[in-house]
């Protein structure tokens, strides 16, 4: 299966706190979108990897995304290894995203801008033919995404773009949702932690209504980029 667009988180959830909007959007566009989680997050307060890999499955059924899958890596503590950049390329190679969206550049979570650069570096290593690799026990051919965007999270970094989601703003936080043991749930025991108070949910709509308001939007999600991005008609900025 061929993908237009493949999400990559760390965690189960990072990829639905900061970038379900803009999926949400490009599958309604009848894009093909794929999600990719490094970790199952088990190293988090509340809940534990069986909690969190059952809650992202059904927030990828939500989403209507063509495939989810978990690389298993360890929370906490994956690293910038040759192993790790190989599991990450062979998913390119066999998806072939034109575009993938990534961690965030620098964030409160370590792993959050360890996983941006993990992700980037796999995304330019997968273009280079000399690095063979094999799925399925089939050779795999040399891919390149051509876009790289890094979904802006608990850090309020200056964007490159935003995205609008206002048409996806209620969708995005009943999705957010599926991930009962990690946000507001008044019935919950557990220990409260950044993400579990009501507050949050508060903080991340105003977020975006912030983020959306200088480019006239009602809300809207942040991005990173790495290199220039280039336009061929400026009314396409509009």
């Amino acid at each position: 299966m061929k993908l237009e667009i493949l999400a990559i988180g760390a965690h189960p959830d990072d990829i639905e706190i900061s970038c379900c909007g803009t999926i949400l959007h490009h599958i309604a566009l009848g894009h093909k979108v794929g999600l990719l989680d490094l970790t199952a997050g088990e190293l988090g307060t509340r809940g534990d990897a069986e909690t969190r890999l059952k809650e992202a499955g059904a927030a990828a059924k939500m989403i209507a995304a063509e495939i989810r899958e978990n690389l298993m890596m360890p929370d906490g503590f994956f690293e910038q290894s040759k192993e790790n950049m190989l599991e990450i390329i062979r998913k390119i190679r066999q998806y072939k995203p034109e575009i993938v969206l990534a961690n965030s550049l620098s964030d409160r979570h370590p792993d959050h801008g360890r996983a941006a650069k993990l992700i980037a570096d796999a995304c330019f290593y997968s273009g280079l033919v000399k690095i063979e690799t094999e799925s399925e026990g089939k050779f795999q051919e040399a891919w390149r995404p051509k876009a790289i965007y890094h979904y802006i999270q608990d850090y309020n970094l200056e964007p490159d773009f935003v995205f609008d989601i206002s048409n996806y703003i209620e969708r995005k936080f009943e999705i957010l949702m599926a991930y009962k043991s990690q946000f507001y749930n008044p019935n919950s025991n557990e220990p409260e932690t950044p993400i579990s108070s009501r507050e949050f949910i508060e903080f991340l709509k105003s977020k975006s209504c912030t983020y959306g308001r200088a480019a006239g939007f009602h809300y809207a999600e942040a991005f990173n980029v790495s290199r220039y991005i280039g336009v061929k008609n400026l009314f396409d900025l509009l």
